[in-house]
């Protein structure tokens, strides 16, 4: 991926990062991502008083994925309120990654990553029909 795509998600998750509802932690979070088929989409978090309700900034991001035709995420970037790289959580890890093209790299704080270098052993929706699929499941109710 050339410098300038890079550049660009950059400012796209800086710009989103600027919109970013974050009245409680006062940590904005914005993020970006390039698709397959070559759409730039980004999303910021949203916090909410019950804080269990609160959007991460990946979560807005996959629904507006969704919003603009689906596919799969080719390049990430997401920023802290200075700008600066930021690597996602655990849980939105898993979440970039049900919907990761196998090639999808992610800007991290030490550098451009695969997601399997930032979430190795990834579990996915093949786990799952590999199990339903061979009829594995043990059923507990006999």
């Amino acid at each position: 991926m050339e410098e300038t795509v890079w550049q660009q998600l950059h400012d796209e998750a800086v710009a989103a990062m600027q919109r970013a509802y974050a009245p409680y932690s006062r940590f904005p979070v914005g993020a970006a991502a390039i698709t397959t088929d070559g759409r730039i989409i980004s999303g910021c978090n949203v916090e909410n008083a019950a804080y269990g309700a609160t959007l991460c900034a990946e979560c807005s991001l996959i629904s507006q994925l969704f919003a603009t035709g689906g596919g799969k995420l080719l390049a990430f970037a997401c920023v802290n309120g200075r700008g600066e790289a930021l690597a996602p959580c655990g849980r939105c890890r898993q979440l970039l990654s049900e919907h990761a093209d196998d090639r999808l790299i992610l800007a991290m704080p030490a550098g451009h990553m695969s997601i399997d270098e930032v979430l190795p052993g990834r579990f996915g929706a093949s786990n799952i029909h590999d199990v339903v699929d061979s009829q594995s499941v043990i059923n507990t109710t006999e």
